[in-house]
């Protein structure tokens, strides 16, 4: 499966933004979609995965402010997100893999996915 990240942009602290993870090649449905992020220097952090409607991760830094959801007829996974802080100011990327979310520490976990998309930059600036 391929994917493809979008929905970036520049928006102020407070804002919102919607970013889109279209899956081509194979269903998206029955496999764990996450978000993960990355600024310069840092590792790629895990913030938020679905396996389905029951089954969602959030990390702490984003918990309450963002929410992942998908649209099979589309084969996309989103990623709404308010309340937008300067902190939030990274590369985002989409990932999928197998159908699991996490790794035995019960975090998100680069080491669980195995097809990347590209980054979609997001700013968070006033």
């Amino acid at each position: 499966v391929q994917l493809q990240a979008s929905g970036g942009g520049l928006v102020q602290p407070g804002g919102s933004l919607r970013l889109s993870c279209i899956g081509s090649g194979g269903a998206l449905d029955y496999r764990a979609v996450g978000w993960f992020r990355q600024t310069p220097g840092k590792e790629r952090e895990g913030i938020s995965c679905i396996v389905s409607l029951d089954d969602l991760y959030y990390a702490d830094s984003v918990k309450g402010r963002f929410a992942i959801s998908r649209d099979s007829a589309k084969n996309t996974v989103y990623l709404q997100m308010n309340n937008l802080r300067p902190e939030d100011t990274a590369l985002y990327y989409c990932a999928t893999g197998g159908n699991y979310c996490t790794d035995r520490s019960d975090t998100i976990s680069t080491s669980v996915f195995n097809s990347w998309g590209q980054g979609t930059l997001v700013t968070v600036s006033s």
